[in-house]
């Protein structure tokens, strides 16, 4: 399994709690998630699942004046998105418990 298989899996839910800390802009978003360690993640992934998000009615967003430019789309969290968020953590803690599980009965024996 590749990195990016994984990624598809839990990069929405990390986009939740990214935005659920303080409203951000796309490419503030990417460079967050970047110094995070998605290091892969680029701004072809983030934008399309931004959009998604905010149709779905988990972000919405405002746009708001750059010192540096044109205007900026802000995202934040709506109250939707807020429980999407709580679902989201309460099964990632679930399969992580079960993935430690699986790897420590394997005793630390390389294959």
């Amino acid at each position: 399994m590749n990195n990016s298989q994984l990624l598809k899996g839990v990069l929405e839910g990390c986009v939740l709690i990214v935005v659920s800390q303080d409203e951000v802009y796309g490419y503030e978003l990417v460079q967050k998630l970047n110094k995070l360690g998605f290091t892969d993640v680029i701004g072809g992934t983030v934008y399309p699942l931004l959009q998604k998000l905010e149709k779905r009615g988990d972000l919405t967003s405002q746009q708001k004046p750059s010192s540096e430019g044109p205007m900026r789309k802000y995202y934040s969290l709506t109250k939707q998105g807020q429980k999407q968020l709580h679902e989201f953590v309460s099964q990632w803690q679930a399969l992580e418990s079960v993935v430690n599980k699986i790897i420590s009965q394997k005793g630390g024996q390389d294959e």
